[in-house]
C-alpha cells in the first residue's frame, strides 16, 4: 500500500532502551512532539492486561515515521531488536519513514556491533537461534547505515549557534 494513500495513527513511534533515554532525551523530546503537535505512540499508554510485544507491532505499523534511539545498551534488549526489524519491515512494504538518532553511541559501534554496544548485543544472543540473531544483525547494520543525528554534536549546536 502507498504511503501517501494510507492513514496514519501516529505520526511517529519512538524506539528506545528506556532505561538509557527515558528521563534525559525521550522526556524533552515528548513535551516537543506535544508541543508541535505530533502524536507520537507512548508505551506508557498501553492499557494493563494487554500483550506489550502485540500492541508495540501494532503502534509501529500504524505509525508514518520511526525515530530509532540507538543508545549503549539499546541492543541489550531482545524487544528493541525486535522493533527494529518490525520497523524495517514496515520501511519495505509501507514507505515509513525512518530515522535515526545515536546517543552517547559511535553509529560504527552499532553498524559493526562492536564496543561496548557490541558486547551487550553479543550477551543478547546467547540462546537465540541464528536466524533471529542475523535479523538483528541485518536491522542494526541497516539502521547504523541511515544518516542520523549525533550526540556528539549537540554541544557544538547549543553553545555555538
Amino acid at each position: 500500500m502507498a504511503s501517501s494513500s494510507r492513514s496514519w495513527r501516529y505520526n511517529v513511534f519512538p524506539s528506545f532502551h528506556g532505561p538509557d533515554v527515558r528521563v534525559t532525551f525521550m522526556s524533552h523530546l515528548k513535551k516537543q512532539f506535544q508541543h508541535n503537535g505530533i502524536i507520537a505512540f507512548n508505551d506508557e499508554g498501553i492499557e494493563r492486561s494487554k500483550l506489550i510485544g502485540t500492541e508495540l507491532i501494532r503502534a509501529i505499523r500504524e505509525s508514518r515515521i520511526s525515530i530509532v534511539v540507538l543508545s549503549k545498551n539499546y541492543g541489550s534488549s531482545s524487544s528493541c531488536l525486535n522493533e527494529l526489524v518490525e520497523i524495517f519491515k514496515c520501511q519495505e512494504s509501507a514507505g515509513q519513514i525512518v530515522m535515526t538518532v545515536f546517543y552517547k553511541v559511535d553509529p560504527c559501534h552499532v553498524r559493526k556491533q562492536m564496543g561496548e554496544f557490541g558486547k551487550t548485543f553479543k550477551e543478547t544472543c546467547e540462546g537465540k537461534t541464528e536466524t533471529q540473531v542475523h535479523k538483528w544483525i541485518h536491522a542494526l547494520t541497516h539502521v547504523a547505515n541511515i544518516a542520523g543525528e549525533h550526540s556528539v554534536n549537540w554541544f557544538v549546536l547549543v553553545f555555538y549557534p
